[in-house]
This record gives structure tokens, sequence and C-alpha cells, in this order.
């Protein structure tokens, strides 16, 4: 049944207008740079969620914020197909899902053309072989500083002790000042509300097991 319905979900893909699905050698030859432009009606700022799975967050904060354009990213069909769904759905015109790998993300943009990038609950990929996944690592924070504006922030949200500190650590050797860093957001009266006000399902799931929820923004 699982199978399916991932089909289903597969060929509903092809039919919504605020989903692209470039290939890999689509993206790599540079003929897919600049098509999110022909979607937004504005040349609002330009936000991405990265790693935005069923886009609950991508969504949330193109409802907070209806003047600044949001790009949710993933690899996974199934799970971004209930994003671009919604967004069809509740027809919010300033959201945009692609589908594609983030290792490719500074291929889709063009040089300091990006806002603000976020991270919500990536996997931290605990073992150390699995390093070059972490979404925060030295590889990737140079991609994201490629695209990123020079005033550009990153934001990462996690229910991850690990990553959090991780990525702390990562800011210090690279000689960076975080802006902001909040051990437990719903004990501190310092968190924003775009990180306060919007929860996923798995956050809510985290904070029921009394998992801390920590916040961390700053600028490369």
């Amino acid at each position: 049944m699982a199978s399916k319905s991932k089909l289903k979900r597969f060929k509903e893909n092809k039919s919504f207008g605020n989903l692209l699905q470039p290939t890999r050698n689509t993206i790599i030859s540079g003929e897919f740079k600049n098509k999110h432009n022909q979607f937004f009606k504005s040349k609002n700022p330009i936000i991405l969620e990265l790693g935005c799975g069923k886009g609950e967050y991508t969504i949330g904060l193109a409802k907070l914020n209806i003047k600044k354009n949001y790009i949710g990213i993933d690899v996974k069909g199934a799970r971004i197909w209930r994003g671009a769904k919604t967004a069809t759905e509740e027809k919010i015109e300033n959201v945009l899902f692609i589908r594609t790998q983030i290792e490719l993300i500074e291929h889709v943009f063009d040089k300091n053309e990006v806002d603000q990038i976020w991270l919500t609950f990536p996997d931290p990929q605990i073992k150390y072989k699995r390093t070059k996944h972490r979404l925060i690592n030295t590889s990737y924070l140079e991609k994201y500083r490629k695209i990123l504006k020079p005033d550009g922030t990153i934001h990462l949200k996690t229910d991850s002790e690990f990553l959090h500190g991780y990525t702390l650590g990562i800011l210090e050797n690279l000689n960076i000042i975080p802006c902001l860093v909040v051990h437990d957001i719903y004990k501190n009266n310092n968190a924003p509300n775009e990180v306060l006000e919007i929860k996923t399902h798995y956050e809510k799931m985290f904070i029921k097991e009394g998992k801390s929820i920590s916040y961390i923004k700053f600028k490369l």
C-alpha cells in the first residue's frame, strides 16, 4: 500500500505548479539557475528551508511573512508532495518547492541571491563517518556563503544537543560569533516569534518527550 501511495504522490507532483523537479544534469549544466524567479510574482527577499520534508516550516514562515518568498528544498518526492499540495490547496503564492539534492544548492541560486537559510530539525548524523552529510559542516557552509547575501543569516532549530554543540564549535573555529544562541527556546524570552510560533509534527513529539529545542542564528 505504501508503494502505491508513493506512486500516486509522484504522479500528482507533476501537476503542481509550485513544485519544480529538475534532473541533476539540468542543474549542474546551469540550465536550471534562476528558474525559481519565473514562479514568484515579486522581487521580494528569498528565504530557503533546506531539508524541508513535508514543508511544514516553509509554509508556516510564508504565512507569517507574506512579503517574502519562501523555497523549500528536499530530495524526497513523497514528503515534498505534502508541502506542495497544502500550498496549492490554501493558495499560498509566496511558496515554491524544489525537489533536488542540497549539495547542488550553489547551482540553483546566484551569488548573493538568498537572504536567509533555515535548517529545521536536520538529521544530526552523529556518527563520525557521516560528518560530510551534516547540513552544518565546513563544506556546506561554503556553499551557503556563495548564495547568501553579505548580510544573510542562517537559522538552525534542533532537538539535538550534539548538533547544537557541534555547530557552535564549527563557528568558533571559523571565528564567527553567533547573532543569537538559545539553548531552550520555550524557557527563554529571547527566542524570535518565527521560532516559537511554528511547530512541526516532529517538534510537537519532541516537546512531549521533554526534549529541549535549541536555536542558533548566525552570519557567514
